[in-house]
């Protein structure tokens, strides 16, 4: 009976820490000893609350003893096993406790020849794990399974040996490890489930793989029924799935036709498509040609009447030139014959004031080109939104489209638009020196939180990227911890090791803003290039050169960078996100009705930078706030 001796833990009353006496179970599903239950709350008082899960009732439940749990404590009391049965290295715990506690700084080195010391810990992925918790659906290495030892915040916590492939082997419904089987549906169960399956024979998962190999070794019976029976039904099972796979062959071939029918077909398409805008790009060519000769031609118009009226200036500057000469040289001769003619002939000569002829451009024609381009350019806009709003009809059955062209497209148009007004600003040939970064660096330190909403940015979830863990919303704004593997398509983008998932978009240069909303513990946040790791320890964020992030894991909160952390004073449930790509930094806020500074990295960028996120526990979630 030694493989009932997990249920210790499962089976002994959280508040006294030994096996259930007379045990009750609270309306939020848990159970604990009803002599303890009734003590806990005696000595608090209305409200109610649930010791284990601080459920809060107003009036006092009404419990009743569970019978179901009754009997199978008293059966697992009765098959206890002794110290000479119990697996080799496992101590039992003292007093019935449900899980022994490690004194805090003692090492529990796993051993090599045992195959859970082969499951790494979940918040390093580097070393070996040596618990995994029951409530967090995580195992972690002695290090970071301190916080369990030493907070009392998860005192509730149970502990046990490392579990591998944990995400798989829990019950979906009551977050527990399904250690039993029920021959009689065929499928593994946890031990609340047990209630459930009262009326069934289930078996822990050792005994019922026993029972499988006795029986294929010629045993007579197997779960009530004889071998021989067993062996016709798997026989007659193969027979059918040899149907099945010959139909799967078919259909394989069928798909692969069909595929290439389609890749030609849209092959044919976009060929069209692109005679037809080479067609409409050449139009639009020989408009532009046709506008600017038009303003061209005004222009040398003008500047050859300009030059013509230079040309008589320079003479009639000339002219009058000479004349002042020549008077002022009679006006020197001491000759009264010669003056008096001399000044009879220049007072003939005719002077007039220079004059300068009214010059413009034909204002008329520049503005009715420019106005014809710019309602050319709203037509086309508006053209462009029309087509894109209609829905193109989708065959039955078929997947909704997982992106969103224009919406992609308003998102490209505002990052440049943030990009030129950022660039118009700071832009220099000292855009990168380290005085004028932190002087700005500074500057939007400074800033109010309006003012940073200046620089928001959409931020749309990329699914390429999504690891299978991850399951995106509708609008990809939302990520969480998927219940059960996604079936996403293989994409050599996508993470593969750690439950992240990256932007859509990425920016290369000027201001960008955004905020994210976080729900629950073990989430981060953060930037990483476009050429970071996709799988291995080396691919979580902040675990590399590639990337940068805050993080909130269990009741801390940290910066990281390079695999270096740099632990934060205080939590935040919403993030603000600033990058600057012009000056190299990256500031992370606390956002309340104002934003407090929580860290900020400056960094020389070097490649084209994607927001990214990561959510690992059950009910971790994170949400990206409207730009607006």
């Amino acid at each position: 009976m030694t493989e009932l001796f997990p249920l210790t833990e499962e089976l002994s009353c959280s508040i006294c820490l030994e096996p259930f006496k007379e045990p009750v179970t609270t309306p939020c599903g848990h159970s604990f000893c009803g002599a303890c239950l009734d003590a806990s709350w005696a000595s608090r008082g209305a409200p109610y609350g649930c010791p284990q899960c601080r459920a809060v009732y107003q009036a006092r439940p009404q419990l009743r003893k569970s019978t179901v749990l009754c009997a199978v404590v008293e059966q697992f009391l009765q098959a206890k096993p002794t110290r000479e049965e119990l697996p080799h290295g496992w101590t039992p715990p003292a007093g019935g406790a449900a899980h022994t506690r490690v004194k805090a700084g003692a090492k529990t080195p796993a051993k090599v020849s045992d195959p859970v010391a082969q499951v790494i810990c979940d918040h390093c992925l580097k070393e070996a794990a040596v618990k995994t918790c029951l409530v967090c659906m995580a195992s972690f290495c002695q290090e970071h399974l301190q916080p369990h030892l030493d907070s009392p915040a998860f005192r509730d916590h149970p502990l046990q040996p490392p579990v591998g492939d944990l995400m798989r082997r829990k019950c979906p419904q009551h977050n527990r490890l399904r250690d039993f089987f029920c021959p009689e549906h065929g499928e593994c169960i946890c031990h609340i489930c047990l209630v459930e399956h009262k009326s069934c024979s289930p078996a822990p998962l050792s005994q019922a793989s026993a029972d499988l190999e006795g029986a294929a070794r010629g045993g007579t019976h197997l779960w009530g029924l004889p071998s021989e029976l067993w062996t016709k039904k798997l026989k007659s099972k193969v027979t059918v799935m040899r149907g099945w796979l010959k139909d799967a062959s078919r259909s394989l071939e069928d798909v692969k036709a069909r595929q290439q029918d389609v890749r030609e077909a849209t092959q044919r398409r976009m060929e069209q498509l692109r005679e037809e805008f080479t067609e409409m790009k050449a139009l639009i060519s020989a408009l532009e040609a046709k506008s600017i000769q038009k303003i061209e031609e005004e222009e040398k118009r003008v500047s050859s009447k300009f030059d013509h009226s230079y040309q008589v200036l320079l003479k009639k500057k000339s002219e009058i030139q000479n004349l002042k000469e020549e008077t002022e040289l009679a006006l020197n001769k001491g000759d009264e014959f010669e003056f008096l003619e001399k000044a009879a002939k220049l007072q003939g000569v005719s002077t007039k004031p220079v004059y300068v002829p009214k010059v413009e451009l034909n204002q008329e024609l520049i503005k009715g080109v420019c106005q014809g381009t710019l309602d050319l350019k709203s037509k086309l806009k508006q053209y462009i939104q029309q087509s894109q709003d209609k829905k193109p009809l989708e065959p039955p059955g078929s997947a909704p489209p997982r992106t969103f062209p224009f919406e992609a497209l308003e998102l490209i148009v505002d990052s440049k638009e943030v990009g030129l007004e950022a660039g118009a600003k700071t832009t220099t040939p000292q855009a990168n020196s380290r005085s004028l970064r932190d002087e700005v660096l500074e500057a939007f330190l400074a800033r109010s939180r309006p003012e940073l909403l200046k620089y928001a940015v959409r931020v749309i979830l990329d699914c390429n990227t999504a690891h299978s863990n991850v399951a995106l919303s509708k609008n990809y704004t939302v990520a969480s911890v998927a219940d059960v593997p996604q079936s996403y398509e293989s994409h050599p983008q996508r993470f593969t090791s750690c439950s992240q998932v990256l932007g859509l978009h990425c920016y290369k240069e000027g201001v960008h803003y955004w905020e994210v909303e976080l729900r629950k513990n073990n989430c981060g946040v953060g930037i990483c290039y476009g050429s970071m790791q996709r799988q291995g320890p080396g691919s979580r964020l902040g675990r590399n050169s590639s990337s940068w992030c805050v993080e909130q894991f269990n009741t801390k909160i940290s910066a990281w960078h390079k695999r270096v952390e740099k632990t934060l004073p205080f939590k935040a449930t919403r993030v603000g996100v600033l990058l600057n790509c012009d000056y190299g930094f990256v500031i992370f806020f606390a956002v309340t009705d104002k934003v407090h500074l929580m860290y900020a990295f400056k960094v020389d960028f070097t490649e084209a930078l994607y927001p990214a996120f990561w959510v690992f526990s059950a009910g971790a979630t994170l949400s990206i706030c409207s730009s607006k």
